[in-house]
């Protein structure tokens, strides 16, 4: 861009001061899902007698203003940011609660609202939003400031995880409890709490084993695939070996035939199959660069609230990507959780571009290496 350094606009200090690298591998990410949704979501459609193109319009009506909306709130300083997810946090957490009352219950759970005739999981706009509310309580308590920080933030944990468990959620659950406790850690927990909380979460795990039956069934099929039905975690492995290194070729792939969410939680299979372990390789690697690049800029910043929020969503983001590609790969338990940027789903698509816009936002240059 034709934008000289001495630019004092609004874009000319955005563009000289925000992360470009970062920025263009999450556009790279946007790209190889808008040409997935087009290799992987049509037999999708058909099959629920929909327009083959159906979901393809939608990404990418989608995709535009979700891309948008991520430049946009990375123009803002830390402390708008902090604003903006605070005001995010309350609706989010309105949506959740309402969804427990009003929801769509789809498998026994309520996790789906429709807002203004549109669909919508507000679980995935709470984990970006209480992770900068998280960190701001967190950074003011460590710093002395006259708010019960530690305090405030146990008790919106609590009351997130409450919902989410309610719904039941308990993948979104462990994904916001890693990222709390992570937070916490970084602002100084005592290592007595540390055992504790790690504890906590061992015991949390076992009881969830126990209280919810979805969860032992996965834990049983992915210890003993025998044990029941193991159907899209098989097709997507034979999708990776029929693909191979370089894959058979766009449009040749054959297991988006046979899954029911070969658009959404198992696109990896796709590519792995229509386009090879390359592809599959380069996506890894797109996600690990965002991941390294954005804790290398956070090093950089003296910042405690921008260090703990930017640390936070980073994780959030690194963890639903492994999250997504370990269950594709059959390397843990099968997890109904997006492939960022990639997967089909609005909600999750929107909530993460609101994500990575904060970020962008927070690990912006500047002076000092303070916020603004």
């Amino acid at each position: 861009m034709a934008i000289a350094r001495t630019d004092t606009s609004v874009l000319g200090r955005w563009w000289w001061t925000v992360d470009r690298w970062t920025l263009l591998a999450l556009l790279l990410l946007a790209g190889f899902g808008m040409v997935l949704a087009m290799a992987a979501s049509p037999p999708v459609a058909e099959r629920l007698d929909l327009d083959s193109l159906h979901f393809v319009r939608r990404h990418a009506i989608l995709l535009l203003p979700a891309l948008i909306m991520m430049v946009g709130i990375s123009l803002l300083t830390p402390r708008q940011t902090r604003r903006i997810a605070v005001i995010a946090l309350v609706g989010a957490l309105a949506l959740l609660a309402l969804t427990l009352v009003v929801g769509t219950e789809i498998k026994g759970a309520r996790r789906w609202i429709t807002v203004f005739g549109l669909s919508m999981q507000a679980s995935e706009f709470v984990k970006p939003a209480f992770a900068v509310v998280a960190a701001w309580m967190f950074s003011a308590h460590r710093l002395g400031q006259a708010v019960p920080g530690n305090a405030i933030s146990m008790g919106l944990f609590a009351l997130v995880l409450a919902l989410l468990l309610a719904q039941p959620d308990v993948g979104q659950a462990f994904v916001v409890s890693a990222v709390w406790f992570g937070q916490w850690f970084l602002a100084g927990l005592p290592m007595v709490w540390v055992a504790l909380l790690v504890a906590f979460g061992v015991a949390g795990l076992v009881a969830a084993y126990f209280i919810f039956p979805h969860v032992a069934s996965r834990i049983d099929r992915f210890l003993d695939p025998a044990s029941g039905d193991s159907y899209q975690v098989d097709r997507a492995m034979e999708a990776f070996v029929n693909g191979g290194l370089w894959g058979r070729g766009p449009g040749e792939g054959t297991v988006k035939a046979h899954l029911p969410d070969a658009h959404s939680d198992f696109i990896l299979a796709v590519a792995g199959e229509e386009f090879g372990l390359i592809l599959c390789l380069v996506i890894v690697a797109l996600f690990a660069f965002v991941v390294l690049r954005g804790f290398i800029r956070v090093l950089q910043v003296n910042n405690l609230f921008v260090v703990l929020a930017a640390a936070g969503l980073l994780t959030q983001f690194a963890l639903q990507a492994l999250i997504n590609m370990a269950s594709t790969a059959n390397l843990m338990p099968t997890k109904g959780m997006t492939l960022p940027f990639i997967s089909y789903g609005g909600s999750s698509l929107i909530a993460l571009a609101f994500g990575m816009g904060m970020l962008l936002a927070l690990t912006r240059k500047r002076p000092g290496g303070g916020a603004a």
